[in-house]
Formats: C-alpha cells, structure tokens, sequence
C-alpha cells in the first residue's frame, strides 16, 4: 500500500495525497507546468532546480522513462505532483517507469490530489514556498519547517559544469562557446545539427578565457533561479558583448539584459509549458514557444540600453526577445531547442549562424 504524503502551502492550505518516488520532508518553490507530454525532458531540465512541479494534464507517465530523452545528467525537480500517475508505461521504448526514476534519485512524488484546485490557487496568489512531508503535521507546524529552511541563492553554481567539454560535428563551419548555466543537452545538439563545433565551460569562465577558445559565437543557456544572483555572468557578457556574436536562451535572456543595464523583476507565477504564443514584432507571426522560467525583463528599464523588443508574449505582454544588431546579440526568453510548435523557433540557430557568418 502507498504511504500517504502532504503538501502544505505558505497559505495554510493542505492537500493529501498517495506517494510515490522518494521519502522525507522537502521544503521548496511550488510551479506548475501545462505541457501535456515532456515530463522526462521537464524531469531533467536543470531550470526547475528547487522546484515543486505541478503538472496540469492529469495522466502522467503512461510512455515510461527512455535513456535517449533526458536534457541533463540529473533529475532536477525537488518534488513532482500529479492528479494520476502510471506505473504500467505503454510505450516500446520504456525503460523504467516514472516512480522507479524518482525513487532512484530519492525525490517525492504526490498524487491523487486536485491538480486542477492546486494550480488555480498559484494562479490566484502566485508560486510560493512549500512543504512536502510524510508525517502527520498540521498547517501551523509546518510553517514553522518552511519558515527555517532559507531561500538559496546558488541554484547555478550547483547546475553548472565544473570544467569545459566539447561536442564536435563533421564539416564544422562555426565554433561556438556555451556559457553552462544550467544548460538543456537539446541546445547543443542543434548547434551541432547547424554545423557547429561547440565547447561548454563554467558558469564563472572568464572573458579571457572563453576569447582563449577563438569563438565564433557566444551562447547563454537556461538556467535556474533568480538572474541578479548570477552576477559573475553579467561581467562576463559585458566585457565580451561586441567582439562576437552572441545568442541567449531564458536566463541568459535575462543576463544579457542585465549586462546592457536593463532590470528583471519575478512574476506572479512564471511560464512553463510548451503552448504559450509570442508575436514576432519584426516580421508578424505569430509563435508556438516553450517556456520555463520565473523572471522576466523590465521593458520600460531597457530605454537607453541600446537593445530592441523583437518578441512580446501575447498572453500578458511580457518581453520575450531582445537584440541589438549592431553588437550581433539577440536573446528570446523561450526554449527553441525544444520543438515548440514544433519548429516555429528553429530559425533563432539560423539567425545565430548568420550573425557568426558576418564576423568571419
């Protein structure tokens, strides 16, 4: 039989459900993601480190875990809730189930609970702090447990690798250097499909350092946690922003406005999932994105900064993309390296070699 387990929000509110996974009490943010598929790329995604995700579509694990699909080396999430999980995958390709992934890597699941009531109510308030527990606590008692575990400010440090690796391709036309701050895989497989050799190093890599390694291009990953915590980054970018192109993906947005001067504020509950819109304001269209991310930039900080809205999220007007074409950068908040739409925003690896081409 399951063990029962708690969720307890900052409000007081408490939903009880069945756990699966892992043990033990866990004190994080709560997010929700509204991606019907993808919850082993959501799994291993870094961004979500010291998370709780709240998955909207109700049936989660039905396809198994696959050793082909994971973004990164570790589970990242502290705590996953879902409304029903499936512990008998359907799927030729299965490899372990989603409970035996999260019990390998000791992290708590809950399900049986309304998503739904769950999801509306960090909609309503915004994403807060939780706790996860398997004892029989009241509201009260763990608040108390939340209230003594701080809020980290390390999340990067802790994602990022700890020294440079490469992933080469053949007929190579362009080196490019990725600024590991918690990086999905996915980005440097499409660097690689567009004939790019590519070397990641440190989040806390130097300029001269990363200029040591003769790129064409600069890439700034995704990442987790708030980007004024990561200012060792924004030093970098500024003291590389114009000697090369450069190209970033959600945190690295986000650091690449910092570094030009502009401000990042938190929303009230972020963007996660595969369907959300962005209108191209350069030519128009309209674009299927995936996001994942907590912040966002300032708009009306980026006057005087030399950098230009190329996207804005349709759904609440939030900035979406920036660049500035005569430094060749240019940043989207969104992932294009995971198939939204599902190749609306494949053309951003496009215009990043185009940018390299220029300088050559």
């Amino acid at each position: 039989m399951k063990m029962s387990r708690k969720l307890i929000l900052e409000d007081g509110s408490m939903y009880c459900g069945r756990g699966f996974g892992g043990n033990g009490n866990r004190v994080c943010e709560i997010v929700f993601n509204t991606s019907m598929t993808g919850y082993q790329e959501i799994l291993s995604d870094p961004s979500y480190t010291d998370q709780a995700i709240v998955m909207s579509y109700p049936l989660i694990g039905n396809y198994g875990i696959t050793d082909e699909d994971y973004e990164s080396k570790v589970i990242a999430p502290t705590a996953l809730i879902v409304k029903d999980v499936n512990e008998n995958p359907s799927n030729f390709r299965w490899a372990k189930t989603l409970p035996e992934i999260l019990e390998e890597n000791n992290i708590p699941g809950i399900s049986g609970i309304d998503t739904r009531k769950l999801i509306r109510s960090i909609r309503d308030k915004g994403s807060g702090r939780c706790l996860i527990t398997d004892e029989d606590i009241s509201p009260t008692e763990a608040l108390k447990e939340i209230a003594k575990v701080p809020i980290a400010h390390d999340a990067v440090k802790r994602c990022s690798c700890k020294k440079k690796w490469y992933s080469r391709t053949s007929n190579p036309l362009f080196n490019v250097v990725v600024i590991d701050c918690g990086m999905k895989t996915n980005i440097v497989r499409m660097l690689n499909k567009h004939k790019c050799n590519v070397t990641i190093v440190p989040y806390n890599s130097k300029a001269e350092e990363i200029m040591a390694l003769k790129p064409d291009g600069l890439l700034i990953s995704n990442g987790p946690g708030d980007p004024t915590d990561v200012k060792v980054v924004t030093e970098t970018l500024k003291k590389l922003r114009g000697r090369m192109a450069m190209f970033g993906i959600c945190l690295g947005h986000q650091l690449i406005a910092l570094s030009y001067g502009a401000k990042t504020y938190k929303l009230k509950f972020g963007h996660r999932g595969g369907n959300h819109p962005v209108r191209n304001l350069r030519n128009g269209s309209i674009e299927i994105t995936s996001q994942n991310h907590s912040y966002a930039v300032d708009e009306k900080s980026l006057k005087g900064t030399r950098l230009m809205v190329s996207h804005v999220n349709i759904l609440d007007d939030t900035v979406e993309g920036l660049y500035n074409l005569e430094d060749r950068v240019f940043s989207v908040q969104f992932h294009p390296e995971s198939a939204p739409g599902p190749q609306d925003s494949e053309y951003l690896f496009l215009q990043f070699c185009e940018l390299m081409k220029r300088g050559c």
